[in-house]
C-alpha cells in the first residue's frame, strides 16, 4: 500500500495569500507559531520547528501530565504531597527562582500546587508534584517526554519538571502552541487556574506572571520563559470577539520587548483575518480506489464544515488535496477515517482535516478482484 493524493478538482478562489500577508507582517521574535483555535488555520509561522530550551514553558507539559493523571483518577485535587529537601533547595525559598515558598517537610495539596505552577510558575511546586507522582523528578521528566510523544509533540524532550537549565531540555514554538491549545480544550476545568490574577500561599500574595493578563485585551493564559543565550519567550492564548488564538514566540531581547511583540502579534491576528468556508459538512472531496470491492471507488467526505481564516486584503488562490493510503480493501464501513484533506497557500500548509468514507463497500466478484489485482500490479511497476 502507498500514500496517494487526490487533487480537489476546483481550485479554491479565496481572498488573500496567507504566505504573502505573513511576509508583510514583521516581528522581532526569532521563533513564532500562531494558530486560530476554531479553524486550526496557521496564521503566522517563523522558524517554528527550531529546537530551543523550553525554560519555564516546560511547566505546560508538567501541568498536562498532572491534569491527565487527575482525569485518570491517579490522584485528586485533595491529594497531599510532601516537600522534600530537593524541592525546597532547588525550587523553594533558598533557590532564588520562581517559587510558592512551600515549607520544608510540610505537605501541600495538589490543588494548591497546581495554582503555584499556573499562577506563579513555581519551581518548588513542579518538583513536589513530580516526586509525589513518580518518586523522582527524573522519572517524572521521562513521563513528560513520553506524554509529549503521545500528543504528537515531536520536538520536545524534558529532563526535569521545571525547565531549569539542562542541555538536553528541548522544545519548539510549534510544540508549545499546540500543547497550550490541547490544555485549553481538553481540561477546561483546570484551564481556569491559568486565568487567576493572583495566588496566596504561606501568607505571601503573588501576581500572575503571565504578561497582558491585566491589559483587558482578552489574554487568559499561559506562561513565560527565559533561557540564557536564547532570550525571552512566551506562550499566550487570547479570546476576543468570539475568536480564540494560541501564540508561542521566543528569541526576544527583553521582557519589555516580549510584552510589546506579543501584544502586536495578537492584535494583528484579530484585525487582519476573516473566516471563509471552503466545504460544507458531507461535501464530496474526492474518491478513493477500492481493491476487490463491489464498486471500484468510494466518495470521501468531511464530517464537519471546513473553514479557514484568510487575510482581508489581496485576493489570491488556495489549493487542496486529499491524501489517503491506496488502495482501500473491503469490506469498507461508512464513516471511517480514510485520509486527510490538506489545504495549502503556496508552499505553506494551512490546516489538515480528516476525511471519511461516505458509503459502505463490500467485497466484489472473483472477476472484479482479479481485475483489480492486475491494476495494482501495473501501478507498482510504474
Amino acid at each position: 500500500m502507498r500514500l496517494v493524493s487526490v487533487f480537489i478538482s476546483v481550485v479554491l478562489a479565496i481572498c488573500a495569500p496567507l504566505a504573502a500577508q505573513a511576509q508583510a507582517f514583521e516581528t522581532k521574535a526569532k521563533q513564532v507559531y500562531l494558530i486560530d483555535a476554531e479553524t486550526g488555520t496557521v496564521l503566522f509561522a517563523k522558524d517554528e520547528n527550531a529546537a530551543i530550551p523550553p525554560a519555564s514553558l516546560a511547566k505546560l507539559m508538567t501541568m498536562e501530565v498532572v491534569f491527565d493523571a487527575i482525569r485518570k483518577n491517579e490522584l485528586t485535587l485533595d491529594t497531599e504531597f510532601p516537600v522534600s529537601e530537593h524541592a525546597w533547595r532547588t525550587g523553594g525559598a533558598p533557590s532564588g527562582t520562581s517559587t510558592m515558598f512551600a515549607a520544608l517537610k510540610s505537605r501541600v495539596r495538589v490543588v494548591d500546587l497546581i495554582q503555584g505552577v499556573t499562577v506563579q510558575l513555581a519551581n518548588d511546586a513542579c518538583i513536589i508534584l513530580a516526586e509525589g507522582m513518580t518518586g523522582s523528578e527524573e522519572a517524572f521528566a521521562k513521563r513528560m517526554t513520553e506524554r509529549a510523544r503521545e500528543l504528537g509533540l515531536s520536538a520536545s524532550i524534558f529532563r526535569n519538571a521545571t525547565g531549569l537549565p539542562d542541555p538536553e531540555n528541548k522544545t519548539s514554538m510549534r510544540d508549545m502552541a499546540l500543547l497550550a491549545q490541547h490544555i485549553q480544550t481538553s481540561y477546561p476545568d483546570f484551564f481556569k487556574y491559568y486565568a487567576q490574577t493572583e495566588f496566596e500561599w504561606n501568607k505571601i500574595l503573588q501576581r500572575n506572571r503571565t504578561p497582558l493578563m491585566s491589559a483587558n485585551i482578552g489574554v487568559d493564559g499561559f506562561a513565560t520563559g527565559f533561557a540564557e543565550g536564547f532570550g525571552y519567550g512566551m506562550v499566550a492564548t487570547m479570546q476576543r470577539d468570539g475568536r480564540r488564538v494560541f501564540l508561542a514566540l521566543g528569541g526576544l531581547a527583553s521582557d519589555k520587548e516580549r510584552i510589546e511583540e506579543t501584544r502586536k502579534i495578537l492584535d494583528w491576528s484579530m484585525a487582519a483575518f476573516e473566516k471563509k468556508r471552503l466545504f460544507g459538512a458531507g461535501d464530496t472531496l474526492g474518491e478513493a480506489s477500492i481493491y476487490g470491492g463491489a464498486v471500484s471507488h468510494v466518495p470521501l467526505v468531511t464530517r464537519d464544515p471546513v473553514d479557514v481564516l484568510v487575510p482581508v486584503n489581496n485576493p489570491d488562490r488556495l489549493s487542496a488535496k486529499v491524501i489517503y493510503r491506496w488502495p482501500l480493501v473491503p469490506p469498507v464501513k461508512a464513516g471511517v477515517k480514510a485520509g486527510t484533506l490538506r489545504i495549502w497557500n503556496g508552499e505553506r500548509l494551512l490546516r489538515e482535516v480528516p476525511v471519511e468514507t461516505a458509503a459502505a463497500v463490500g467485497e466484489g466478484t472473483l472477476t472484479s478482484r482479479a481485475t483489480d489485482a492486475l491494476q495494482e500490479l501495473l501501478f507498482f511497476w510504474l
